[in-house]
């Protein structure tokens, strides 16, 4: 075998791996949605309903910032098999928890092996290739992270009925360990050169102190208490001062958890805030479609499954074609506005529909959403990575990922609350007691306004965007030797 085909396979066994991974963590975070009826109903946990995937978001959330430091300084390869090892651990302790109160704490445990599994993903991804080729290798692993949003819910539906809720965390046990063999055997070895780096231990205490509250906030807004309740307002309140003095620290600290220096780059604060938006938008997709397929169109669960599989294969079709693009043009820009476009194309689409609204033309939305959101979805983690040296890819990337999941987190919980309201007020409109089709539909459609208008922002601000021409090269020619020899120290961490 030539040493240009043994290259070729372990590149092919790196994306493989990697798609596992994040196929895992992204699968988790929305699979059990579908299954926690039983779950609560098996292990009498009906005031605890919301705190699992409360608490999964949370862990994993807050671990993002912390994991990609950790891997800056001990190496990716290391902290990759540590996050399989306690996404499996957590996933079978789910599996086997006798109480709510076990279950709950064992979602946390995966939360935090999942974050490691998707903040480090796209790290070792730009670790490992030149900036022109990540997206095109990155274009694997958005697509596996978007199709197990969708399809989670149906599959933990599936699993439950068919099997039992258990096996919603045991299927994740062969993935896993599959995955944890190619990261052994596939990935280069990992080697640490600046070993006087240390952890920012007091930037990371505040951090969290600052973070949970938020997060807690955002998610409990609108539902277990009114947006302007002394709770909410209370813990927002205190989260701000906790980021403002975590910002002092960060400034002060010989070796930060997030550099300050990353918000004086516009390419890296644009890339923030376009993941931000368009997680947003992506959330709305995966909770209010199939809602409105479901309760509006009345299809059942099977119907809906089968409507959202061409907006699944549109959304491969993108973010390959997404990365292809980039990888042989080293050109982002225009690719962004085109993906925006058809985004903002599908969310008007969207706005049209209600009850008699044919089941082709809501495919033929569905495409379009797809094609547009697997465009923007291999983007920004690249654009932001291309800008800076590859010590720093860990905390660029876990920013960028972070940036996403707080734009998911914020989504989920002003849109269900415009959603919620909506429907409040449409039953008292007309002095009725449970809400009509109609009063859904009128509910779900201004979501997606709010959604058509989000994507006409994005298209905005990526127009203000400076474009960096990606290079073919790697910014050492270590990397392309760490996939030759993966004996040969370099200067990488991988």
């Amino acid at each position: 075998m030539t040493t240009q085909t043994q290259k070729k396979t372990r590149t092919i066994w790196i994306i493989i791996g990697t798609m596992l991974g994040v196929l895992l963590a992204s699968l988790d975070s929305n699979i059990i949605s579908t299954a926690m009826p039983k779950i609560i109903g098996s292990l009498n946990g009906t005031a605890l309903y919301t705190w699992p995937v409360t608490v999964y978001m949370l862990c994993m959330t807050i671990s993002i910032p912390l994991v990609g430091k950790l891997s800056d300084i001990y190496g990716y390869k290391p902290i990759y098999l540590l996050g399989i090892v306690v996404f499996l651990a957590g996933s079978i302790l789910c599996g086997i928890s006798q109480s709510m109160v076990q279950f709950i704490a064992f979602r946390g445990l995966q939360g935090i092996g999942g974050a490691v599994l998707i903040s480090n993903t796209m790290a070792i991804i730009g670790i490992l290739f030149p900036p022109a080729d990540r997206a095109k290798y990155g274009s694997f692993v958005s697509a596996a992270a978007g199709i197990s949003s969708l399809i989670g819910p149906i599959m933990g539906g599936m699993i439950t009925d068919n099997l039992n809720w258990r096996w919603v965390f045991f299927v994740n046990i062969p993935l896993g360990v599959i995955a944890f063999f190619i990261v052994i055997f596939a990935f280069p070895a990992s080697y640490v050169t600046e070993e006087n780096r240390k952890i920012d231990y007091a930037g990371a205490a505040v951090m969290i102190i600052a973070l949970v509250p938020m997060l807690l906030a955002l998610s409990w807004g609108g539902e277990k208490y009114s947006w302007n309740s002394i709770q909410i307002i209370g813990m927002i309140a205190f989260a701000v001062v906790m980021l403002v003095a975590f910002g002092l620290i960060e400034q002060n600290a010989s070796d930060p958890i997030i550099s300050m220096s990353l918000f004086k780059n516009s390419i890296f604060n644009f890339s923030a805030v376009e993941m931000f938006l368009f997680n947003g938008v992506l959330m709305a997709c995966i909770i209010f479609v199939p809602l409105f397929l479901q309760d509006v169109k009345g299809l059942t669960a099977s119907g809906s499954g089968a409507i959202i599989t061409p907006m699944l294969v549109s959304l491969i079709v993108g973010v390959i074609i997404s990365g292809m693009i980039i990888s042989k043009t080293c050109k982002y820009k225009l690719l962004s506005i085109i993906g925006f476009l058809v985004m903002g194309s599908g969310t008007v689409i969207l706005m049209l529909l209600n009850d008699k609204s044919s089941n082709v033309l809501i495919i033929i939305t569905m495409i379009i959403m797809g094609l547009g959101i697997g465009i923007c979805m291999a983007i920004f983690n690249v654009t932001a990575q291309n800008v800076f040296p590859n010590s720093q890819l860990g905390v660029v990337t876990s920013s960028i990922q972070f940036s996403g999941r707080i734009g998911q987190t914020i989504a989920s919980s002003i849109l269900g609350t415009v959603f919620s309201n909506s429907l409040s007020k449409g039953t008292q409109t007309l002095n009725i007691s449970k809400f009509s089709r109609k009063i859904l539909s009128n509910s779900i459609h201004l979501v997606f306004v709010i959604c058509a208008v989000v994507t006409l922002a994005s298209l905005i601000i990526v127009l203000f965007m400076k474009e960096v021409p990606m290079s073919k090269k790697s910014s050492t020619e270590e990397s392309e030797q760490t996939l030759d020899d993966p004996e040969t120290p370099n200067n990488h961490q991988v």
